[in-house]
């Protein structure tokens, strides 16, 4: 997968080089095959996260957004017209969209990303989406995976999603656009938070750090450290119970913080397993379980945090259960069940 989005950003560059598009940069691993495990082997999709920023002439500025945000920041992205008068004045081969006539404009230059992936003012997730599958679907016959793989374009309003088979196997690849809040591990993303999510509608994504505390962990780890076995077992042991993969993930990520590396070697399966369990029982009888990365000052320090992010207090994933008995209810006897 690594490879093949390797591949791709070189016919972007190319292809976008000249354009008033989003520029691409290199695609991150996210998500459980990224970090070395998975709840669901054979079924695994791999997530990428492709940066985006601004290109010339244009600037992206992320505006908190608070409708019907309740557990979970989200923002939008607004695109505003830079001057580029002085690139002009140096030979290159630019017209300033704020100084130059619209007739001019538009019969000399292409229209600016205010007038293409925008809906007004603010990035719009659909209409990027779409311009992605037409990247990939253009550019794909020039890979050389197109000689050996075939590609299946999935639906999808929010990402990029598609399939690569050659007969004996098959990847499921899924690319998302993101946006970084400075020069944080912290972005803004295309990926959906809950069903509706409207389209100029960015939610913040916690993705990339996680991806680099797992990181830190295995550069620490010995060579028959079992965290990520002991993760991935008891996530696949509750499939099915209820309880979502990523309060397991919570739930280690947490230990992995507080218990030495060494702690879980081969010898200390079953006690990490038990510890996970009864970090769980803890959480529900709380009605509370931090999030991981938001408010966490302990983190590796090879993971960058705005400091808005650093310091507010972590979302509690278990806030329903606070406010819904019957959600408590329902917890419970799913670990029990568990």
């Amino acid at each position: 997968t690594t490879n093949l989005m390797n591949n791709f950003r070189v016919y972007f560059r190319h292809v976008l080089s000249n354009s008033f598009y989003p520029v691409l940069h290199r695609a991150i691993g996210v998500g459980s095959a990224f970090e070395g495990w998975s709840p669901r082997e054979q079924d695994s999709v791999y997530h990428m996260l492709i940066p985006m920023s601004p290109p010339r002439g244009h600037t992206f500025h992320l505006e908190p957004d608070t409708a019907g945000q309740r557990h979970g920041r989200n923002f939008r992205v607004r695109v505003q017209l830079k001057c580029t008068c002085t690139r002009e004045q140096q030979g290159e081969n630019v017209l300033c969209f704020l100084h130059h006539p619209e007739e001019e404009l538009r019969s000399n230059q292409d229209p600016s990303l205010l007038h293409t992936l925008c809906t007004g003012s603010y990035l719009d997730v659909h209409k990027t989406a779409r311009w992605f599958y037409q990247l990939v679907r253009a550019i794909w016959p020039a890979l050389p995976q197109s000689h050996t793989w075939h590609l299946v374009l999935l639906p999808s309003r929010r990402s990029c999603q598609f399939k690569v088979t050659n007969g004996r196997e098959s990847f499921r690849i899924e690319l998302l656009f993101g946006v970084r809040q400075g020069a944080s591990d912290i972005f803004v993303s295309s990926q959906p938070r809950g069903a509706g999510t409207p389209r100029t509608t960015w939610p913040e994504t916690y993705a990339v750090a996680e991806m680099k505390f797992f990181k830190h962990i295995a550069r620490k780890a010995p060579p028959d450290s079992l965290h990520l076995r002991c993760l991935q077992f008891f996530s696949r042991v509750q499939l099915g119970i209820g309880f979502p993969t990523y309060t397991i993930k919570t739930i280690v990520m947490h230990l992995l913080n507080t218990r030495a590396v060494s702690r879980w070697r081969r010898r200390h399966f079953m006690s990490r397993l038990i510890d996970i369990n009864r970090s769980l029982l803890l959480s529900l009888v709380e009605k509370r379980l931090n999030h991981f990365i938001v408010g966490n000052q302990r983190l590796p320090e090879e993971i960058t945090l705005p400091q808005d992010v650093q310091m507010a207090e972590p979302p509690n994933l278990f806030h329903r259960l606070a406010t819904d008995p019957g959600a408590r209810s329902q917890a419970i006897r799913e670990y029990l069940d568990l």
